[in-house]
């Protein structure tokens, strides 16, 4: 599988979470060829502040692989992962992450801060980033502009 096929996956539980009125982004897990995790923003629908796509695509990944240190996955996500996020990731020892959007207000891997590859913790992530960058944010461009525009469901702003 290539990162543009991960990504395409990612981008379509983004499409998911669009559907469901919420901030589209998703994110999946693969190992050895094979998808082990998936997930897409929740945060309204449950409501809980802390579910987000990767969190949720981690969580996923732990249940089906029955374990927590995913050393041998890579992560596919549609926008660059908030400090929380990648805090995750580092703890799951996830190996690679691959992400479309820079998040140049709340991104944690390289627009504000560098969680993921920090030398100072106890695990690196390799990151690969911009991939499929122009369909990710367009698809969360679109997302907000409609909801300016009152023609999705209102979700409050953070």
């Amino acid at each position: 599988m290539t990162d543009l096929d991960g990504m395409r996956l990612a981008l379509a539980e983004a499409q998911r979470a669009y559907d469901a009125g919420e901030i589209p982004i998703g994110a999946v897990i693969v190992a050895e060829g094979e998808v082990v995790g998936r997930g897409y923003n929740l945060r309204e629908t449950r409501p809980d502040a802390t579910a987000h796509a990767e969190l949720i695509a981690i969580q996923d990944a732990c249940r089906r692989l029955g374990r927590w240190r995913l050393g041998d996955v890579t992560l596919y996500v549609t926008l660059e992962p908030c400090p929380m996020c990648a805090g995750a990731i580092v703890n799951a020892r996830i190996a690679r992450l691959v992400y479309g959007a820079f998040d140049v207000k709340g991104g944690g891997v390289d627009s504000l801060f560098n969680i993921a590859t920090h030398d100072g913790l106890n695990h690196q992530v390799e990151v690969v980033s911009g991939v499929a960058e122009t369909e990710c944010a367009e698809l969360l461009r679109r997302f907000f502009r409609e909801r300016r525009a009152g023609r999705k469901k209102s979700v409050p702003s953070d």
